[in-house]
């Protein structure tokens, strides 16, 4: 049976809409478990939560949707025509605008922040002002940036090189286990969660997008093998960075 053209392309529009909902069905499951059997409660202010798990869901899809339809599109053509045109600087230059213009956008960074800055003024770290606070929050966001451009850039010089990449990320927490004896202790737990927060929703598609797309563009690379692991190094090197930050703002541990 043929089916229309009209109705495929609705079907693969909605498809990321399914998607949500499969992926959000088990956390409202247990939700609904721990609230209504273990708490014995009912939910309050369900009007709003329902509104907000609607806006969850047609977030996340769309979401899903324009990364198909335009991120990953977008960093896979890129690197091929950086692989096309032979030139390193030029992709090395961009490979570290593109990790530090997608960090520096990147909401969890810009929470974390914000509350770091909150925390260090309530510590008597920094002074309990609105501009020392905010002045502190962006140094720490300019700084996770920073570090995010940098990882890029050993990616892709490990993907053009062929580096091992179990040695780099080994090399890398050595050095991060160094640095912890250094760092003051108020900035070492700031600088763990900055490895994570850097690689969401924005910084991720298209660092994964370039890598892929670089990987196979070079001949002798596997996009399997080589293309993957720059989120690795997007993770490890702002935990390196925040903790020497934290060494020049705040002092040595």
């Amino acid at each position: 049976m043929n089916i229309p053209p009209i109705i495929q392309r609705t079907v693969r529009n909605l498809r990321p809409l399914f998607g949500a909902v499969r992926d959000l069905t088990p956390i409202i499951l247990v939700i609904l478990f721990f609230q209504e059997i273990v708490f014995q409660k009912p939910i309050p202010n369900l009007g709003d939560m329902l509104l907000g798990l609607l806006f969850v869901l047609l977030g996340l899809a769309l979401f899903v949707r324009g990364l198909e339809i335009g991120l990953f599109p977008l960093g896979e053509s890129m690197a091929h025509a950086f692989a096309k045109k032979g030139n390193i600087f030029w992709l090395l230059l961009f490979s570290f605008l593109l990790g530090f213009g997608t960090t520096i956008a990147e909401p969890p960074l810009i929470a974390v922040a914000a509350k770091a800055a909150d925390i260090a003024a309530a510590g008597n770290l920094i002074a309990n002002t609105q501009d020392a606070m905010q002045a502190y929050a962006d140094a720490l966001r300019y700084t996770v940036a920073l570090s995010v451009g940098t990882a890029i850039v050993l990616g892709v010089l490990r993907i053009l090189f062929g580096w091992p990449l179990h040695v780099c990320i080994l090399g890398g927490y050595l050095l991060v286990m160094a640095m912890t004896m250094l760092a003051p202790p108020e900035i070492i737990g700031i600088a763990y969660d900055a490895g994570g927060v850097t690689t969401s929703t924005i910084t991720v598609p298209l660092v994964t997008a370039l890598g892929v797309g670089l990987a196979s563009s070079i001949r002798g690379r596997n996009p399997v093998l080589d293309g993957f692991g720059l989120i690795a190094f997007a993770s490890l090197l702002p935990i390196i960075f925040v903790m020497v930050f934290g060494i020049v703002q705040l002092g040595g541990g």
